[in-house]
């Protein structure tokens, strides 16, 4: 598992071979972070993230002994770069946890992304420096 501190608050890359072990104490937080969307079906984060085609990021309170947040990413080749996609985050106390998105961002770098997009609510850019709306969904409900 690999670490980078922001206070009391750890980033945790869960290795894929361990990821059974550590997703039954974070599927709620997936799973609440998707309904909330409707951007991905659960199941298919579920099974790519228990499969190794996506990893699991822990925001882990070594002071409290918890875990404070969870997000799953995955790697996407469009036709003109690499990117990696923030497909799921949720949890409590944002506060602490958020600066870790940074070390989420080295990791994309490290693999030669050219951006991290996020899927998620519109209220993410009001918190997320040096995010913007790129594009937007529209939806029609019928």
């Amino acid at each position: 598992m690999a670490n980078a501190m922001s206070g009391s608050v750890d980033l945790v890359c869960v290795d894929p071979t361990r990821v059974q072990e550590v997703w039954p104490a974070v599927k709620h937080l997936i799973v609440r972070a998707i309904l909330r969307t409707g951007l991905n079906h659960t199941a298919d984060v579920e099974y790519d993230t228990l499969h190794g085609d996506s990893l699991l990021w822990l925001a882990w309170d070594a002071e409290a002994r918890a875990i404070r947040a969870a997000a799953t990413t995955v790697l996407a080749r469009t036709d003109t770069e690499l990117v990696c996609i923030l497909t799921a985050c949720g949890g409590e106390r944002m506060r602490a946890w958020l600066p870790l998105l940074a070390g989420i961002e080295a990791y994309a770098r490290a693999e030669g992304c050219a951006a991290l997009r996020i899927y998620g609510r519109k209220g993410w850019a009001r918190v997320l420096d040096g995010y913007r709306v790129e594009h937007v969904i529209l939806q029609k409900d019928l």
